[in-house]
Order: C-alpha cells, then structure tokens, then sequence
C-alpha cells in the first residue's frame, strides 16, 4: 500500500520552505513563480472545502431524496464513498510523482503526450468552472430562501454575482488569506457536522432504523431512481484535485498533496454519513418534503426536526460552509487555468499566466474564472444540469491521467515515483478508478440531465477541430522523463 516517509517541516510551524520544493519543480520544467505558504493540513483543508459535505450533501439533498428516498440517500453515499477512494489514491499517486499546478493535464502529457494533456487540461477547466457556478449558484438560491427573497432568475443571478466577486477579491489578494481561510473552513466544516449530528440527536424525535431503508422513486423504476440519484453523493465528491494544483505553492508536495486528497475524501465520506443518517431519521413528514422545489428540502427536513427558530440557525451555518466551498473552488480553477495558460492552452495565454508581483498570485486567472462561471450560469437554467456536467467533466480529466499512467506503468515505461506509490496494489486500484468514472459518465448524462450531455460532448468536438486547426504544434509543455 502507499508507502511515505516520516513528516516533513509544514509552513504552519513557522518553517521556512527550503530550496529542495523549487529545484524539484525546475526538474518538471518550471520555475518557482507562486509563493509556498500551504502546509499538509492547508492542502487538506483545501481539498476538504472544495468537497465540502455541507455543499453537495445539502443542496441536492432534496434531488437524492425524490430518486431514492432514506435507502437511496444513505446507501448511494455508502457507494460512491467507497468508490470515490480509488480515484483519490490514484490521482496522489501521481501528485506525488509530478507535483505542479498543471497536474492532471501536465501528467497525462508526460504519460501520453501533449494530446491527451491538452484533451486534460481543458475537461478539467470545464469542470471547475461548472463546480464553482454550481456551488455559488446553489448557495444564491439557498440564500434567497433564507432570507425570504423573490426566488426569481434575476434575484437568483444577483446573489450569485455578488457570491461570485466576493470569492475573486480574496483571491486576488492572495495565498495568504486563502491559506488561512482554508484552514478555518476546514475546523468549520468540522464543527459544523458536529453541531447538526448533535442538535438532531438531542432535540428530535428520530425514526426507527427501517426508516433509513424505505424507497421513493419519482422514476419509472426504482434502480433507475436509485442510480441517478447518486449525482448527489457523486457531485459531493468532486474538486479534491484542488491538492494537487496547489502544489506549487505548498511544502514539501510529494508528501502532502497525496495525503491531504486521500485524507479529504476519507473524513468527507464519513462526516457525511453521519450528516445524512441524522437528518434522515429525523424527518417527520417524508411526503410534504417530497412536494417541495428541491432546493427547500433540506432546510424544510430540518426545521421539522428542531423547529423553524434552531432549523433556521442550522441553515446559516450550512450557508456559512457553502461560501467556504465556493473560495475554495475558485482557488483551485484558477491555478489550474494559471497553470494551462503557462504553457500556451489557452487564447490569451500570456496574459491569463501573468502574476500579480505584489500578492504572488494569478489575478487575472481569478477573475477570468469567476467570468467564465457567471457566463455558465446565465447560459444554463437547470442546476442539476450544471452539477451534472461538472461532474462528468472533472471525473473524465481525472481518469485519463490515471489510465494513461496505468498503461505507462504495464508497459514498463513509467518507472519512478514518488514517495506515494501504491506498488502491486496500482494496477486494481487504477482499473476500479477507471471503470467507474465510465459508468458515472453515461448514468449522469441520461435524462433530466441531457443538457449536460449535449454540453459535453460539444466541447470534445469543439476541442478536436481547436487542436487539429490551430494548438497541435503550439501547446508544447515541458515533459521530463518518466
């Protein structure tokens, strides 16, 4: 199994980073431009944030609920997290060995050259920026419920926006307040899931334990409702790549990136769990939340457990967590972008790679992201569309990589690693990633979702006629021997 030596000085401790993180980037082909500042728990806390439990498990709560009921909240968590671990294991596997911004397009370019990274790099990019419209967009409709707001499209897009700047200004500033509110969301989270786990179980009545195995459907069949209801686990479990594109900005990254990604889906699966099966048990009236817009089941589920005052006090914190997951997710899209652009993906390459001399940080990749997600939004109207093709996109950049590397490493070609290597158990770990980002990938564009579909596959022709007609001979990134 992964194999890592003992623990390295992390930036929180006051240590300063030494020369061994730079020269190993300059081995890969870059030079130092970012500042080191994140240590192994800011990585984690990171990826942590961006995942974040009291995002995906709570806005499309009422989406699992409506296709699978208690069983298929609870057990479609259970699937996916344990699903989820081997792709998390794969992608540190290779974070290890290839720790930069780029990551998951710069390690399918290194396996199987600038094609397949360029094919990466772009998937990823359409899937951060619909996992950071997707979180903002579901925290603007989350908050005009809150506050009792005109629930219109134009109210929704307002908030959205002024979620959107507020998530681009911190980031511009730098990775000093992001460190730092990285690690504050990460003890938030925590504390969070907590206080919602013990309100429920000190104050409301909760359901016999065969409540957690009844069904409800609002499809055809009820395993077709059960598997599309798994988009609210499986969109959960998105963005713990944000590891690995700030690599290049934390210490000693072979060693931390692999643990923060593995770590962040490991304490997210169970947090979560324990989220669900409390809220779940509490519910008092299962078909009065299943009459609702799912965006108010959640709020609704827990203000019938611990009454409109409490419920209300347990939302804003969910609402408090959400903003954490939306900084998060833009902090990762933009280093990715940052990233790409460097090496010339891009149109306005040189100018999306510049970065700001003051706050060491690519300021004009923030606001481009923030952009492209408010742009994201205004073109698509359905919220589970857009969770859908976020999650679609990203897990197709996650598993080429791995499969890429997974034919390096049979055929001998890929013979050194870093200090995260998971050795005969690669090859099995690899395949289960693999397999079930294919099934993940045709269950989500199935319909209510085909417009994510339809988005999908037009950006892959949209990417062949880009690369044949005009990035072939100009996207050249550093490879380095394998």
């Amino acid at each position: 199994m992964p194999s890592s030596s003992a623990p390295q000085p992390d930036a929180e401790s006051g240590d300063q980073p030494g020369n061994a993180d730079q020269a190993q980037l300059e081995r890969l082909g870059y030079r130092q431009e970012l500042r080191r500042g994140f240590g192994t728990f800011s990585s984690f806390a990171l990826s942590f944030s961006v995942i974040s439990i009291l995002t995906g498990a709570v806005q499309l709560y009422g989406w699992g609920l409506k296709h699978g009921g208690p069983a298929g909240v609870l057990g479609g968590w259970l699937l996916v997290s344990v699903l989820t671990v081997p792709m998390a294991l794969s992608l540190g596997q290779l974070a290890s060995a290839y720790p930069t911004a780029g990551a998951l397009y710069h390690w399918s370019t290194i396996l199987g050259g600038p094609k397949w990274g360029f094919v990466t790099a772009w998937l990823n990019t359409l899937g951060q920026v619909a996992i950071t419209a997707a979180i903002d967009y579901g925290l603007a409709e989350f908050l005009c419920g809150l506050l009792h707001l005109e629930p219109s499209r134009s109210t929704v897009l307002l908030t959205y926006a002024l979620l959107l700047s507020s998530h681009a200004v911190l980031n511009h500033v730098g990775v000093k307040a992001v460190d730092l509110l990285s690690t504050l969301s990460a003890w938030y989270h925590l504390a969070a899931v907590a206080l919602v786990v013990a309100a429920v179980a000190w104050w409301a009545p909760l359901q016999p334990m065969a409540f957690a195995f009844s069904t409800v459907t609002s499809e055809s069949s009820y395993a077709m409702g059960f598997m599309l209801g798994l988009l609210q686990a499986q969109w959960t479990f998105t963005g713990y790549d944000a590891s690995a594109h700030v690599t290049e900005e934390t210490v000693d990254p072979s060693r931390a990136a692999p643990k923060a990604i593995v770590s962040a889906v490991v304490v997210s699966a169970i947090a979560g769990f324990a989220l669900l099966v409390a809220v779940t048990l509490s519910i008092t009236d299962l078909p009065a939340l299943l009459a609702l817009p799912d965006a108010q089941v959640f709020p609704q589920a827990v203000a019938q457990a611990l009454g409109p005052q409490l419920g209300t006090a347990v939302v804003v914190v969910c609402a408090g967590a959400m903003w954490f997951c939306g900084l998060g997710s833009l902090t990762s899209n933009s280093r990715m972008l940052y990233a790409f652009a460097r090496d010339g993906g891009l149109p306005a390459a040189r100018q999306l790679a510049r970065v700001s001399p003051r706050r060491q940080s690519p300021h004009l990749a923030v606001w481009a992201c923030a952009g492209c997600a408010l742009l994201l939004a205004l073109w698509a109207d359905a919220y589970a569309a857009i969770t859908a093709l976020s999650t679609i996109a990203l897990y197709a950049s996650y598993a080429l990589p791995v499969a890429l590397g997974m034919a390096s490493r049979r055929r001998g070609s890929w013979s050194r690693f870093g200090p995260f290597d998971l050795k005969q158990w690669s090859l099995p770990v690899n395949a289960i990633a693999v397999g079930w980002t294919l099934v993940v990938m045709v269950l989500f564009v199935l319909p209510p979702n085909q417009l994510a579909g339809y988005a999908f596959v037009g950006t892959l022709v949209w990417l062949a006629g880009y690369w044949l007609l005009y990035q072939r001979t100009r996207f050249r990134p550093p490879i380095r021997s394998l």
